[in-house]
């Protein structure tokens, strides 16, 4: 999360993001995005209703992930994931994720360390 902080810090701000208010999410990966200068995950949030809502996740660059033990084939489309993020404050489907924070359904770590 420090090198997330440090590269909003050094690329934008992330008030746009709520930090102190963070959520757990779980759903499916649709698309994992590894571009520069932000890594995004299209997650697939089944609600309540059974409704399926698209949440977009910036995370942290390719090189930060990179060095978490990532690469651009660590999640693929139909992954399941449990993600606590920093929502966005407008409330739209969307926030910030870390690799700290994010596991396989199965509680497996997204990361190779």
């Amino acid at each position: 999360m420090l090198a997330l902080l440090l590269a909003g810090l050094l690329h934008h701000s992330f008030a746009m993001f709520d930090q102190e208010n963070p959520i757990e999410l779980a759903g499916t990966v649709q698309e994992f995005k590894f571009t520069s200068p932000h890594t995004f995950i299209l997650l697939q949030v089944k609600g309540k209703d059974g409704a399926t809502t698209v949440w977009n996740l910036e995370g942290a660059s390719p090189s930060a992930l990179v060095r978490d033990g990532m690469s651009s084939k660590s999640l693929k489309p139909g992954d399941e994931l449990v993600m606590k993020i920093d929502p966005l404050r407008s409330g739209a489907p969307g926030g910030a994720w870390g690799v700290a924070k994010t596991k396989f359904k199965d509680g497996k770590a997204i990361s190779g360390h």
